[in-house]
């Protein structure tokens, strides 16, 4: 799979970042508002042009200093500058966004003197540039030193693919994630559930820093270490906060760096914290994991912490289970980082999943399966037309790839994927690892039709 180069769009409050956002990711996932400061934290998601694939951040305005008169305005606007600062280290390209109709603002000037400073890729793009006039005085933005002025509408989408084209003619060449025999299990979660504490168990020494401080982890960190006479790498990384939560002294969202290391690992270790039990932000990071196809292990950490009665670690378990409905594969371990409690189990078990995720299904076994699930459920219809399959085989592996040919790919519904996905783990029970199911069209005229 290949790294995505990463955008970042930063630039004063209110100058139009989340706009410009939405429009190259097609769809409105950051908030819009005329108020400065609305978007407080940085949203990601993935963007394509011309083939291209990348990930696009937008950050919290960026202000100077004697622009912050309020106290709260001060903890506010310093987080998010501080943020600001963080995706300008880990991109590869900088949008920096400004707005026409203020014309040069004394911030603006700082930010351009903080991109300087970052050697990076700057783009000076002008915002609400939309007419003539406008984009004619998009010309003055010249003088901030960083080239030449793109002159855009974000609301309109006027100019937005000459500067794409631009941008991503110039982004380092697509890189893949590095395809290895040894085992690559990334340690993921939110701050301070042991991340840090289960990497040194499984090491057998203080290799990684260990600290009841959230956050202390800021980068993502590989360690190779021999697993049963086999080389495993691991790669600790920055917890994931939830968004909106402001907590000032300690940076609380340090996740593109965790977000790759998801992207560059075979299997994830899902690290909860037993006394906090699931929360929505260890469901929000398994769906990270979910939507990059990789490998999942949910290991719930600090279980010496609890109380225990006869049937504790059930009824945990169905509580998790329940939380993380949406992967019904992913095995439920339960550890003690800091007495070293079951650690094997931890990692025999991720190299489990890692071999599930290779394993392949013969096309005779696929389509048994398909025949049988299709005579005890009809496939879906609509109108006149019936969801027919023709057959099925596996085209890949890591994750393991089925590809369906039908007559109608529009009527694979969702819930007859899950179904089938179900049926399929009746027989392969593929623990940890997520089935990736193609419908495609059997033929041409098909094909160009839906």
């Amino acid at each position: 799979m290949a790294l995505r180069p990463i955008l970042a769009i930063v630039g004063r409050p209110n100058v139009g970042k989340s706009t410009l956002f939405n429009r190259l990711i097609g769809e409105r996932m950051a908030i819009v508002s005329e108020v400065a400061g609305t978007t407080r934290d940085r949203l990601y998601a993935d963007a394509d042009f011309a083939g291209r694939e990348f990930t696009v951040v937008d950050t919290g305005g960026i202000v100077g200093e004697r622009d912050v008169v309020e106290r709260d305005s001060a903890t506010f606007f310093h987080l998010a500058r501080a943020q600001a600062q963080l995706v300008i280290d880990e991109a590869d390209a900088i949008v920096f966004l400004t707005d026409v109709e203020d014309g040069i603002m004394p911030g603006d000037y700082e930010i351009a003197e903080i991109l300087r400073r970052s050697a990076k890729p700057v783009y000076l793009v002008v915002n609400k540039a939309d007419n003539e006039k406008r984009a004619a005085d998009a010309v003055e933005f010249y003088q901030l030193g960083l080239g030449e002025p793109h002159p855009i509408s974000a609301l309109h989408g006027t100019g937005i693919g000459d500067l794409l084209e631009e941008i991503v003619a110039h982004f380092p060449p697509a890189a893949a994630a590095a395809e290895t025999e040894i085992p690559q299990i990334a340690i993921v979660g939110r701050p301070n559930v042991g991340k840090s504490s289960l990497l040194n168990a499984i090491l057998g020494q203080e290799r990684a820093i260990v600290s009841e401080i959230p956050g202390t982890t800021r980068d993502a960190i590989d360690t190779e270490v021999m697993w049963r006479a086999a080389p495993v790498t691991l790669i600790d990384t920055a917890g994931i906060r939830r968004r909106g939560k402001i907590e000032p002294g300690i940076e609380k969202f340090s996740s593109l760096r965790a977000l790759r290391a998801i992207q560059r690992a075979d299997v994830v270790l899902l690290v909860l914290d037993a006394a906090d039990g699931p929360t929505a932000q260890d469901m929000h990071i398994a769906s990270y994991v979910l939507e990059e196809n990789k490998g999942i292990v949910l290991v719930v950490n600090k279980w010496d912490v609890l109380e225990k009665e006869t049937d504790t670690m059930r009824k945990y378990e169905e509580r998790v289970r329940s939380a993380f409905n949406f992967i019904p594969y992913a095995p439920i371990l339960f550890c003690s980082a800091k007495y070293r409690q079951r650690i094997p189990a931890v990692m025999d078990t991720a190299l489990r999943v890692r071999a599930e995720l290779r394993t392949r299904l013969s096309t005779a076994d696929l389509n048994e399966i398909l025949r049988e699930a299709v005579a005890q459920h009809a496939p879906p219809t609509h109108g006149k037309r019936v969801l027919k399959f023709y057959y099925a085989t596996q085209v890949s592996t890591n994750p393991p790839t089925i590809v369906f040919f039908v007559n109608h790919k529009d009527l694979a519904h969702f819930s007859y994927e899950r179904y089938l996905e179900n049926k399929i783990r009746e027989r392969f029970k593929l623990t940890g690892a997520p089935i990736k199911m193609i419908f495609r069209a059997h033929n041409k005229k098909e094909e160009r039709r839906t």
